[in-house]
């Protein structure tokens, strides 16, 4: 895992891959959770035999259930000791080219897209690929933002 201490060490790794998190299977427990947590229950995430006739034939993460594992991706990869606060700011794109079946494993790949200067420190844009096993196309690509507080 590469771990950063210095602001001027982050710059210096703009486009750098940071690696590859391990791989995590999207249980139907976690699916139900993540339906509770948002109040977002529709049939092809939770009824498993109703979504047995669907489009999948099963059911399927929701897309926001798949980035919010960014942060758990990101701890596997990257780590940043740098003084100050680190704040999540947002994200400036984020696409799922593939449905997750429920059952799959995911694993997410790091680039720092860009590290720039701001008011309050820096701001680091990380560009996350994450993979579906077995899959040809990604189940989300996404570029996070996060304010470096100096």
């Amino acid at each position: 895992m590469r771990v950063f201490t210095t602001l001027d060490e982050l710059s210096g790794a703009v486009g750098e891959e940071l690696g590859t998190s391990d791989w995590l299977e999207v249980t139907q427990d976690r699916v139900d959770a993540f339906a509770d947590a948002t109040g977002d229950h529709q049939w092809i995430h939770v009824d498993v035999e109703r979504a047995k006739q669907g489009p999948f034939g099963g059911t399927i993460a929701h897309g926001y259930l798949t980035l919010s594992l960014i942060p758990l991706f990101s701890a596997q990869i990257f780590g940043l000791e740098t003084p100050g606060a680190k704040l999540n700011y947002g994200v400036n794109k984020v696409r799922f080219p593939s449905p997750v079946k429920v059952g799959s494993r995911l694993r997410a790949t790091a680039t720092v897209a860009e590290v720039s200067d701001v008011p309050a420190g820096k701001q680091m844009v990380t560009r996350y690929v994450v993979e579906i096993e077995g899959e040809d196309k990604p189940a989300c690509v996404a570029e996070t933002v996060v304010l470096l507080l100096s």
